[in-house]
């Protein structure tokens, strides 16, 4: 597991430049915010997490449970799942709005337009919706 990178992801800096070419000036990795979200645009008070889903448990094509210690594997992305839900709760009584763009969004078979993906991220954060979720088609 040290090999897994925590931050600069392949699907992070995706969505980080397609923002900054859009003209979005943001923050990262905000220690002092539940969570820690991955991007931080403060004049909107919106905070966007890119979420892989297999570190963050999401049913899609990109996650099976791993068959090598099951019981560990349960419990520790369990816990990231119980994790994710308390920061989310956190943030909103906080006042952020909040996206979370899956893995599966932007890779794999069911994967969506990127374009459209972005365009969709970016209408929402001019927007007033509280949050968004963006998964694989």
């Amino acid at each position: 597991m040290a090999a897994v990178r925590a931050r600069n992801t392949k699907p992070e800096l995706m969505i980080r430049k397609a923002l900054h070419a859009a003209g979005f000036r943001y923050r990262l990795d905000l220690r002092n915010l539940p969570g820690r979200p991955d991007i931080v645009l403060p004049r909107f008070r919106a905070v966007v997490f890119v979420h892989g889903c297999f570190w963050h448990r999401h049913e899609c094509d990109l996650f099976r449970w791993p068959e090598t210690r099951p019981e560990f594997w349960h419990e520790k992305l369990n816990t990231n799942a119980v994790r994710d839900q308390k920061a989310a709760k956190a943030l909103a009584k906080a006042g952020w709005r909040q996206a979370v763009i899956w893995e599966c969004a932007l890779k794999g078979r069911n994967k969506r337009d990127f374009q459209d993906t972005m365009q969709q991220l970016i209408t929402w954060i001019r927007s007033d919706r509280k949050t968004i979720t963006i998964r694989g088609e």
